[in-house]
């Protein structure tokens, strides 16, 4: 299985990625193991799931690329990248 996910830092900026095994990518981002998002502290705001890699890189891509497909996925989720207090 691999996911499409959404991470969300303190500062309500968010980053989107792809991986096979997601507590131990979340892990990884808050270690600083990521140039793009060290020194934050990062949680997940939302994630899909494929059963085919591929399907998930081109929807990763697809997302990172798509203006459109980004503003409408935010949009969508909000609540849930909004700072947890």
């Amino acid at each position: 299985m691999c996911y499409v996910y959404v991470i969300v830092n303190e500062a309500c900026e968010i980053y989107i990625g792809y991986t096979g095994n997601l507590e131990e990518r979340l892990q990884t981002h808050n270690a600083g193991g990521n140039d793009s998002t060290k020194g934050h502290t990062w949680r997940y705001a939302y994630y899909e799931a494929y059963a085919d890699k591929e399907e998930a890189v081109l929807r990763e891509r697809r997302l990172k690329s798509h203006g459109q497909s980004k503003r409408q996925l935010k949009a969508r989720i909000t609540r849930s990248i909004q700072v947890k207090e």
